[in-house]
């Protein structure tokens, strides 16, 4: 791997949302995540929803506390502020306005959150942010109910610019045989432009990107798997344009039937 892992969505920050705990959960999952290969993470708490008192300012103050509570423990991560934003009213305001973080606080990705039981259209949402310059990343969507129904959907909303980030657990199975279908076959179509942890502690859900950029090798290829684990990440955290739309891949396995089988009723 010629390439160091960016994870563009990590709960790392202590005690601000459902992620880390405490900076001693903090420092363990910022250790396994160095020892796994990865660089740098763009810290990012949940915001809006339920989690509506996580504003910007509080969220950047920590992840500068953070970055020197890494060096004060040598380790060698880069960390950016961001949030795992939740789509509701408002929140364009509030992107454009410092309150709700982008990726690497650079205004320019946005990383999107549905409901995890339904999906509601957000190609509306897709369009305001490109109006003022910024550009949807939809977390999860293999793991989205919804979308688990209808993936069908998910060919458009790349057409129309939308980013999709794939969780790295989803891959090895973590979350199902059904999310791991559906992102096997989002990987073998072309629709996935990142694979990020959504890590949220040291045990169930890991800061670990290594064992699914091997499986993303498995089942397309080696420049497929450097693109979403490393170089696409990257470009966010230097806040430069990803390469949108459908990627050309090579495909390995059986995935279109296995996905079949498991596809959500």
């Amino acid at each position: 791997m010629s390439d160091s892992f960016v994870d563009i969505h990590c709960h790392l920050l202590p005690a601000i949302d459902d992620g880390a705990e405490d900076w001693e959960t903090t420092l363990a999952m910022a250790q396994m995540a160095v020892a796994d290969g990865t660089q740098t993470i763009i810290v990012t708490p949940h915001q809006l929803g339920n989690f509506s008192e996580n504003r910007g300012d509080a969220i950047r103050a920590r992840t500068q506390e953070l970055q020197q509570f890494l060096e004060q423990h040598d380790i060698g991560l880069r960390v950016l502020p961001g949030g795992d934003v939740r789509i509701e009213d408002g929140m364009l305001e509030k992107l454009q306005s410092g309150e709700v973080l982008t990726l690497g606080d650079l205004k320019r990705h946005v990383l999107l959150e549905l409901p995890h039981e339904l999906y509601f259209p957000i190609e509306g949402v897709l369009a305001e942010l490109e109006r003022v310059g910024m550009t949807g990343i939809l977390s999860h969507p293999e793991r989205n109910r919804g979308l688990l129904r209808e993936p069908d959907l998910l060919p458009g909303l790349v057409e129309q610019g939308c980013l999709m980030q794939v969780t790295a657990g989803s891959l090895m199975g973590t979350f199902g045989p059904s999310s791991q279908g559906l992102a096997e076959w989002m990987l073998a179509e072309g629709l996935v432009h990142f694979i990020a942890t959504d890590a949220h502690g040291t045990r169930s859900r890991r800061p670990l990107l290594r064992r699914a950029f091997d499986r993303v090798v498995e089942l397309t290829d080696e420049q497929t798997a450097q693109d979403l684990c490393c170089r696409h990440p990257a470009l966010v955290a230097e806040g430069q344009v990803v390469p949108a739309g459908r990627r050309q891949v090579t495909k390995r396995t059986g995935w279109r039937s296995w996905f079949g089988k498991h596809r959500v009723a």
